[in-house]
């Protein structure tokens, strides 16, 4: 059977659905009317969502990696998180936090946190919806707990992670932080309240207040999607403040690709050329800012 086609229309009617005001319901008839039949739109749907039965590019299992589930100290209480280091890496090395999309922590930021355990970090992704129980299976539920999280606690928890990974007994003390979507705010986020985190990417995530941009200590990379109008629209004012208070920062935006082009369980919006490079620049980043 043929691959339905998706248009960008489609891609954006989705867009509204994961982080506007769109809900499953009124996300089907907006796709139906798009794609011409009830059929058509029940075909198409699965393409545009994540599909956790790809998220292992790096098996669970890899015998290159020692991964645990743990927790730390944060607020109300323990937070859960997944961990994960290479078996012949050094005794000390750097230390970077993966900060998951509004989805929760999921297969595919436990596989990304694998990746980055490869490529020479001791990774570790915290489960932010932890004062709320965890991270639930349904996606939508994981995203409606989000919307209710309080910024406070999540920002401390992400302080929290930054200081237990700088005291962390496999840790060279150095922290840098990854996030995508939702998790690429928070790395903004988490740069302007935290003086000990050294290095920050943000994939498509949305920008800090200009106002805080004077409490940045970290390097900061941004990638940006092409098509993403809604994350883009606060590049060019974080930028200024940026540059105004003379920070270390890089920007990549991507030509013709989607918000969340980096995750390869989107059929849709996955591109592995613009994923692969913004990955290559993020690696050489981190090794660079944390060493």
């Amino acid at each position: 059977m043929d691959r339905p086609e998706i248009t960008q229309a489609m891609i954006d009617a989705y867009d509204e659905y994961t982080h506007l005001t769109l809900d499953r319901r009124d996300f089907m008839r907006k796709l139906q009317a798009l794609a011409g039949t009830a059929g058509a739109a029940a075909a198409i749907a699965p393409l545009l969502a994540a599909n956790s039965a790809k998220a292992d590019i790096v098996p669970p299992s890899d015998d290159r990696l020692e991964t645990s589930e743990m927790t730390y100290g944060g607020s109300p209480g323990e937070i859960k998180a997944y961990i994960a280091i290479a078996k012949d890496a050094p005794a000390k090395v750097p230390a970077v936090i993966v900060i998951h999309e509004n989805r929760g922590l999921n297969n595919h930021i436990r596989d990304v946190t694998r990746r980055l355990a490869l490529d020479g970090f001791l990774a570790m992704a915290p489960d932010l919806l932890s004062p709320s129980g965890g991270t639930p299976s349904d996606e939508d539920q994981a995203r409606d707990m989000i919307g209710k999280l309080p910024a406070d606690i999540t920002r401390t928890n992400l302080v929290a992670a930054v200081e237990f990974l700088k005291g962390h007994a496999r840790s060279t003390g150095k922290v840098g932080a990854v996030g995508f979507c939702w998790g690429g705010g928070w790395v903004n986020g988490l740069a302007t309240a935290s003086p000990d985190l050294s290095a920050g990417i943000a994939y498509y995530g949305k920008q800090a207040e200009a106002s805080d941009v004077p409490k940045i200590k970290a390097a900061l990379m941004l990638h940006y999607a092409g098509l993403d109008d809604r994350i883009n629209a606060g590049i060019e004012d974080y930028k200024k403040a940026l540059e105004a208070n003379k920070k270390d920062f890089q920007i990549f935006v991507y030509d013709k690709v989607n918000h969340a082009f980096n995750n390869d369980t989107s059929a849709a919006r996955y591109n592995k050329e613009a994923a692969d490079l913004a990955w290559g620049r993020t690696i050489s980043f981190l090794k660079e800012k944390l060493a």
